[in-house]
């Protein structure tokens, strides 16, 4: 999610063929996940809050992965970046020298009859106009542009800044005045010296964090792909000036490869370079990886070449030097970054989406998430095939707590064995255990696969080492 929120998405490239989304209708997944605990609207008994959702309990297992695979790719498995935790509310003055105070803003118009406002690059018929038409006081009027509730006239496009404002203490005046943080990256810059002298690392080096981000947009919507509030996953790489090109270069192919090695079908990714108009304030290249979203190609992560403007204004603004020295050279610069900002539930959304599929099975649809074993939010269902034998009850509850040392396991008994393997499979499951009355005798069970229905039979004692050695190859796999 990236720190430039007017960039305008074009349709598919010259001469690609569009692939499609793999839910046709948005609202398929909107009321799987309601129906199924993923997502729900906040505050619902109180009729709901705009653009804002609440994770139920398997939406926020499915994020809670999402996050753990991206931190163990971002930092668990390379040696060159650490992590940070930084504050929701900072100083105001950053944001000032951020150029968040001045620049971060949408192009606004308003509705004269029924008072409706809009993001301009949204409204139909102007979804593709450059930045530099976005900030033409006459657009409006030269397009036509009409509301597209009412037809009524539209004011001309007035910028519009993002960022929630608050006030720190007990009086509500101006000088405590305070922002809720559009974006984390800031913190980990005005912390890179602090990272750098406790780590001791050398550059090229990086900082990753994942964390919450508020942004009052003017149009939200699709679901949670635009929120008010939302958690980003970002990294920002320090380097060389003189080998900045390279690494911003050498990140894009390693931050598709994520998505792709977590299950999301390459035809549904591409990457798109802005346009030099629509380059935000600090950037000197981006380019978005984007997704086939059912209502269009829309921006799943951007990558950016920020060149040195934020360190070098932080040093600037605060007199502090944020300069690095290379004991090999010499050579004493202000780091030129290299960012990745992802948005954990947009790309929670992402999987969830593309993990979709029906198929039929025997005369009936079977509704299937294929996630990828390490997002499922459950692992492993326990399942008795006959609830009333409280011996076989009791086995399933043996075998199950002794799976949940490792994975998130759970047992269900509300409905028929058929059933039962439906609702794992709506929900995403790899893997189903089933005791019956011959486990009594032969001390073995069922274990059902999700995506192949394939079923063997393995002795109760073995049953975790061969989940586990499953989500261990599902793991290598990729």
């Amino acid at each position: 999610m990236t720190d430039h929120p007017t960039a305008t998405t074009p349709g598919p490239e010259a001469g690609a063929a569009d692939p499609g989304p793999s839910v046709a209708q948005l609202d398929t997944i909107v009321s799987l996940s309601k129906r199924r605990g993923f997502v729900f609207p906040s505050s619902e008994i109180y009729g709901g809050i705009n653009a804002v959702w609440d994770y139920g309990p398997l939406g926020v297992e499915l994020k809670n992965n999402v996050k753990r695979a991206w931190w163990r790719a971002m930092v668990q498995d390379r040696d060159d970046i650490v992590g940070l935790d930084a504050g929701i509310l900072m100083a105001p003055q950053v944001w000032v020298t951020s150029g968040h105070v001045a620049s971060f803003s949408d192009p606004l118009v308003e509705c004269g009859t029924c008072h409706r406002r809009y993001r301009l690059d949204e409204l139909p018929g102007a979804e593709n106009l450059t930045q530099t038409e976005l900030r033409d006081p006459t657009i409006v009027e030269r397009l036509n542009l009409r509301c597209p509730i009412d037809q009524g006239r539209l004011s001309a496009p007035r910028r519009f800044n993002l960022m929630f404002k608050t006030h720190m203490g007990p009086v509500e005046e101006d000088a405590n005045e305070v922002y809720l943080r559009p974006e984390t990256a800031q913190g980990i810059y005005v912390n890179f010296r602090n990272v750098r002298e406790s780590s001791r690392k050398k550059v090229p080096f990086g900082i990753a964090q994942i964390g919450k981000a508020f942004r009052n947009e003017i149009s939200p919507g699709n679901f949670v792909f635009r929120m008010r509030e939302f958690e980003q996953m970002e990294m920002q790489y320090f380097v060389k000036p003189e080998d900045a090109a390279a690494h911003f270069e050498a990140w894009m192919p390693r931050r598709r490869a994520w998505y792709e090695r977590y299950g999301v079908d390459p035809e549904r990714l591409r990457f798109r370079e802005h346009r030099p108009d629509e380059l935000a304030h600090y950037a000197k290249k981006a380019v978005d990886v984007e997704y086939r979203f059912p209502f269009g190609w829309k921006e799943l992560e951007g990558i950016h070449n920020r060149g040195d403007w934020d360190l070098g204004r932080h040093q600037e603004a605060t007199g502090e030097n944020l300069e690095y020295f290379d004991q090999a050279t010499g050579e004493h610069f202000v780091p030129w970054i290299v960012e990745t900002s992802a948005g954990a539930d947009r790309a929670a959304f992402t999987f969830l989406i593309d993990a979709y599929r029906e198929e039929e099975v025997r005369g009936e649809t079977r509704v299937v998430l294929g996630f990828h074993p390490d997002l499922a939010p459950y692992k492993v269902a326990v399942l008795p095939l006959l609830k009333k034998r409280p011996e076989i009850v009791e086995l399933c509850h043996r075998i199950r707590d002794d799976l949940k040392r490792d994975v998130m396991a759970v047992y269900d008994d509300t409905a028929s064995i058929g059933k039962l393997y439906r609702r794992q499979d709506e929900i995403g499951t790899p893997y189903c255990v089933t005791v019956d009355v011959d486990s009594l005798e032969d001390r073995a069970v069922t274990v059902r696969d999700r995506d192949s229905m394939e079923q063997v039979r393995v002795p109760v004692e073995g049953i975790r080492r061969y989940i586990l050695d499953r989500l261990e190859e599902a793991r290598s796999a990729g």
